[in-house]
């Protein structure tokens, strides 16, 4: 009866794993089932059909159990990202008054990509048409399709 309780018990263990610790990996979920239908073959082998039928809806119980704890306890909302990503996406060019040949300095390296403070005081993502860009470079806009601003140096 020992190796049929510890198999049982590594097969829950290595559910919670997988739960838990590698969701989507598969291999220790795999290998936990396996463990739990070994408990159960060997039940039924050794034990006969009756005490082989109850380890088995004691295994699928167990396991059960086992998913239930784990979605609804405190321990599955430790594990999860609670964080909220309140940020949004630069606004249109042509509503923070941004035209061609607004004249700016780079507050970041453009390599081609980087923010640009324009006269008005308005920072704005844009592409550097020159490629590379130091920070500070006095720079001005070249054109803007849609909502990508294009720059060039001075």
């Amino acid at each position: 009866m020992g190796p049929i309780i510890i198999l049982i018990v590594v097969g829950l263990l290595l559910l919670l794993v997988e739960t838990l610790l590698i969701p989507g990996f598969a291999v220790t979920g795999i290998l936990g089932l396996c463990s739990m239908a070994a408990a159960c073959y060997l039940t039924f082998t050794t034990f006969g059909n009756t005490a082989g039928i109850i380890v088995t809806i004691i295994c699928i119980l167990l396991a059960a159990a086992l998913l239930v704890w784990v979605m609804s306890s405190s321990t599955w909302k430790k594990a999860t990202l609670n964080t909220k990503i309140d940020t949004k996406v630069d606004v249109n060019a042509d509503k923070t008054g941004i035209a061609v040949g607004s004249k700016g300095v780079a507050i970041t390296r453009l390599a081609p990509m980087g923010m640009v403070r324009f006269e008005d005081g308005t920072k704005a993502e844009v592409s550097s048409a020159d490629g590379f860009l130091d920070q500070g470079t006095e720079v001005t806009v070249t054109s803007i399709e849609e909502e990508k601003i294009f720059i060039k140096k001075l």
